[in-house]
């Protein structure tokens, strides 16, 4: 009997983590119950990888669901806590709908790009540079979200803040700049795949015999 990929345990921690993220939305203005939340679903998001792998339940589906469960919890942070926010989100969501046709093995297909998008990219973003980055990408929404809220600043000294906040920021601006790789090297596949299968028709055509 084949198995329920709908079931996989690390789906099912995908589900969970989606859960969590709306009750974040739930809790919006109640920042230390946001937090927990999406600090939870966040620790999910690190274990679940680990889980599919020891329980041999990789998949194409886990891994789209992980990135949209990603991109639907920054994108709310993204878009309440500046009017701007929403073109973040939708870079990301760009960059989903580019990458998401290799399935699990997206993050494998960088061999020949340019230094930083490699080095992010290598060894399941497992580099020092990549965990760099990704952190950065998942925490900096939530750590202004506390910022803004007022919630950081009751317990942390100010200059603490704002130094985490360059920080992260250094970090999401280099993962912008993957981003836009990922687009325009998806944007140049797609032209050049519609310019050898337009070569290939004209083959095709002029080796066929006029009709009389």
């Amino acid at each position: 009997m084949a198995e329920n990929v709908y079931f996989y345990v690390p789906n099912i921690i995908g589900y969970g983590r989606l859960l969590l993220v709306l009750l974040s939305w739930f809790y919006w203005r109640n920042p230390p119950w946001l937090i927990g939340f999406y600090m939870t679903s966040l620790f999910l998001d690190a274990i679940n990888g680990t889980v599919a792998r020891k329980l041999h339940q990789t998949s194409a589906f886990g891994v789209w669901l992980d990135l949209v469960v990603d991109n639907v919890g920054r994108g709310m942070l993204w878009s309440q806590i500046y009017k701007w926010g929403c073109f973040v989100s939708a870079l990301e969501w760009c960059v989903l709908v580019c990458t998401h046709t290799a399935g699990a093995q997206w993050k494998s297909n960088y061999g020949q790009a340019p230094w930083l998008v490699k080095n992010v990219m290598s060894n399941d973003c497992k580099t020092p540079v990549g965990l760099y980055t990704a952190w950065s990408l998942h925490l900096l929404p939530l750590w202004l979200y506390a910022y803004r809220s007022g919630f950081l600043t009751a317990h942390i000294p100010v200059g603490v803040v704002f130094f985490v906040i360059s920080v992260l920021s250094v970090g999401r601006a280099m993962c912008a700049a993957v981003e836009l790789y990922c687009i325009w090297a998806h944007i140049q596949q797609m032209i050049s795949s519609d310019i050898s299968q337009k070569s290939l028709l004209r083959e095709e055509k002029d080796q066929k015999p006029d009709l009389v």
